[in-house]
């Protein structure tokens, strides 16, 4: 592999494990001596109507003072796609605005802005959107594919749950135990590992599912969540404990399980994500034979890969009654194909390579696009996406929003990139909190 192709990889790489891990974005005060480049538009929502032309301000500073740069250099266009303008321009009083042009179709169109200053380069960033509530999927149902998962999923439950629980003395409270837990998937041997925090006082309990985020780690449980109340189970996907070294995860994530997210995508059967899926499913079985657990109050949540997970679960699992999903990823796949972003990993991209692009990795996408599953989803949902989003766009956010018939809500919180902002930790906790526990088991 040439060097340009292997640093793509292991960015990509990097991406998976860091990048998309659902995690509280640290908003520590910035050092007063680093360069700050922030980008705004002139409306305060970034929110334009078709043929309104959006003008982005970009600001240079260090220590809150403004900075003079020798230069700046912008590029301005739709998400995920080459840049429609793009220059080098003098800056003035650590200022300079610029007319960024508009969109004729609904879509975000995107700012970028970077200086060199003694050898490194400072980045900033705002999108604006137009009329994003009018952005309609391009990914297409297959007839058959409700069948094709309920076909999968029965055939997933004639195998034996086969439920292992290991107490975690160190991780318990007073309040609460926590077990490190297993459990057979689609195919004996093929098994699901996960944290489970169970209240320890008597009684049924609601339940929440927790899917994760896309790469390879360990994991802690949601102890707090369970502190107050409640049954969490965080579950990994690849088949292996979640309670090892960081160093093994390290070695699956950089080797055999580099690039997971492409492995047999020319096969709907064989592809990676089915079992991943299904897992997903069998992780509700797991817990409705909790004898604790209150089948009534089940909920699924997660962000990024895990956002993707939550609708795809409460798509197909009826016994689920409240789905959370920040920045879905594995969603409207196929947008590039129609010159417009798609969803993490973008199989589709113009920059990925051609050998992706082949009609059957095309028809297996259908099968394990989120937007299918969106438009199944029959129970209420809390949704939330940033503006600034470079891993999972956007506009496949949207799409999947505007996709889903069922009650909804929504938290946009514009300046956002690819993280759990503080606001919508606190957000999507009291959502599901006022969910499973105002209603208790009667």
């Amino acid at each position: 592999m040439c060097s340009t192709g292997k640093r793509k990889t292991d960015l990509r790489a990097l991406v998976t494990i860091l990048s998309l891990t659902v995690s509280i974005f640290s908003f520590a005060q910035k050092d007063s001596t680093e360069v700050i480049v922030r980008v705004s538009l002139d409306h305060p929502q970034w929110n334009y109507a078709l043929q309104e032309k959006a003008r982005f301000t970009i600001a240079v500073s260090r220590g809150g003072k403004p900075l003079q740069p020798a230069s700046l250099h912008y590029e301005i266009g739709e998400e995920q796609l080459p840049p429609l303008k793009s220059s080098d321009v003098a800056v003035k009083n650590g200022v300079v605005t610029i007319e960024g042009g508009t969109l004729v179709k609904p879509g975000y169109l995107r700012c970028t802005a970077t200086v060199v200053m003694n050898g490194k380069k400072y980045r900033g960033l705002a999108t604006a959107a137009f009329s994003a509530d009018s952005l309609q999927a391009t990914a297409t149902m297959p007839a058959d594919f409700l069948s094709f998962w309920n076909s999968a999923l029965a055939a997933a439950r004639k195998i034996s749950l086969d439920p292992k629980m290991r107490l975690l003395p160190e991780r318990s409270t007073g309040g609460i135990n926590v077990y490190e837990v297993s459990f057979q998937n689609e195919r004996p041997g093929s098994r699901i590992y996960g944290i489970l925090c169970m209240p320890k006082k008597e009684g049924r309990y609601p339940a929440l599912l927790k899917v994760p985020g896309a790469g390879v780690r360990a994991y802690r449980g949601d102890t707090a969540l369970a502190e107050q109340g409640m049954i969490t189970l965080e579950i990994g996907i690849h088949g292996i404990p979640v309670t090892l070294p960081n160093d093994v995860y390290y070695n699956l994530a950089f080797g055999p399980l580099r690039d997971y997210y492409f492995f047999n995508l020319d096969n709907r059967d064989q592809y990676y994500y089915k079992r991943v899926y299904l897992g997903c499913l069998r992780a509700v079985d797991f817990l409705v034979s909790l004898p604790q657990t209150d089948s009534s109050r089940l909920a699924v949540y997660g962000g990024s890969q895990g956002g993707a997970l939550s609708v795809v679960t409460a798509a197909l699992e009826p016994r689920i009654k409240y789905v959370a999903a920040l920045y879905p990823a594995l969603s409207d796949l196929t947008g590039y194909l129609h010159q417009r972003a798609g969803g993490w990993p973008h199989l589709f991209a113009a920059a990925a390579p051609a050998s992706l692009k082949t009609k059957e990795k095309i028809q297996t996408a259908a099968y394990y696009d989120v937007v299918n599953f969106a438009r199944l989803l029959k129970i209420p949902g809390w949704y939330s996406w940033g503006y600034n989003d470079e891993v999972c766009p956007a506009t496949t956010s949207s799409v999947v929003f505007n996709t889903i018939q069922a009650p909804k809500e929504k938290l946009l919180v514009k300046e956002a990139g690819h993280w759990l902002t503080p606001q919508q930790n606190e957000a999507v906790n009291a959502w599901l909190r006022n969910r499973l526990l105002a209603n208790p088991a009667q």
